[in-house]
């Protein structure tokens, strides 16, 4: 019998994207197409996870009336959450600009106290062996860089856990032994001061996050694909699947989401690895996170098996 997934994004958002005909900076403008909608790392995958047929609880916090908002949207693509809600704040609104490349205004959140923090620790004792738990994006700040930490220390033995994160609160994390560990290559590059420019250079530096504890280590490389130092000591690498670049927010977390659903349909690396690469790719090429129909349309175009 297959274990729940639980995703925990500790600073959800409201993203707020829109898109404006000849932007003149200074002067009032006005939009041609908007949209409000959830967002965060674990969310994003719980939808890419919902899109490919397997269900997650979404954990992590919100607050304010932006708060009920995400909740609502939750409910509204049939994911179920566990979010708490804060005494105080209000979930953060991230404003994109989508016509002028690269512009963005993202929200700060709301200040988590230590109790509501307990009360997600909490969560954690109820999980069970061959559950699976994403810890997704970066640690706000008014948590402790070591929360990814104190989150895994709760869990039983034998939870599958994914971290997705950066920096020290990657690092602080190896030594407990994550399932999972999805740096993008400049993330992992920064984590060791070195520069890492293609998949031949990643490779002994995904074996490094190996030795320092992660069962299995998937980096993204963007348009260049991802590679794989599994917990067996195989290498497995890929160049990104052909297409067109429409969107790349969230295809790192579609990587990690499909390669999670790869692996608990077959328990296999090479398949866990495509299913993943193809997720992260069909998102890429999608105005929003990719359906089901595109993720398997990119799998089977580019991995049949």
């Amino acid at each position: 019998m297959r274990g729940r997934i639980y995703t925990v994004t500790l600073n959800p958002s409201l993203d707020y994207t829109v898109s404006v005909d000849n932007f003149r900076l200074g002067h009032t403008n006005r939009t041609a197409s908007e949209a409000l909608t959830v967002g965060g790392k674990g969310i994003n995958v719980s939808t890419v996870l919902k899109n490919l047929g397997l269900e997650s609880t979404a954990l992590g916090f919100v607050a304010g009336f932006t708060g009920e908002e995400a909740k609502r949207q939750l409910t509204e693509r049939g994911i179920e959450n566990a979010l708490i809600t804060l005494d105080k704040g209000l979930t953060r609104i991230n404003f994109k600009l989508s016509t002028v490349e690269g512009t963005e205004v993202n929200g700060k959140g709301p200040e988590i106290p230590e109790e509501a923090f307990s009360r997600l620790c909490g969560r954690m004792q109820e999980l069970s062996a061959g559950d699976v738990l994403f810890l997704s994006g970066n640690i706000p700040s008014s948590l402790a860089e070591d929360s990814y930490c104190r989150l895994m220390e709760r869990t039983q033995q034998g939870v599958l856990i994914v971290v997705d994160a950066a920096g020290e609160q990657l690092k602080k994390a190896l030594p407990l032994h994550p399932f999972l560990v999805k740096p993008n290559c400049h993330e992992l590059g920064e984590l060791f001061g070195v520069t890492l420019t293609d998949r031949a250079s990643v490779i002994p530096y995904a074996h490094k996050l190996r030795e320092m504890g992660a069962a299995n280590v998937l980096v993204s490389l963007a348009g260049d694909g991802a590679v794989l130092v599994a917990e067996d000591g195989s290498v497995h690498e890929a160049a990104a699947p052909v297409g067109t670049l429409i969107n790349g927010v969230g295809a790192g977390d579609s990587m990690a989401a499909g390669f999670v659903a790869g692996w608990l349909e077959r328990q296999d690396y090479d398949h866990a690895f495509a299913l993943g690469l193809a997720a992260g790719s069909a998102t890429a090429f999608s105005e929003g996170l990719a359906d089901a129909e595109k993720i398997r349309a990119v799998f089977t175009e580019n991995f049949s098996e």
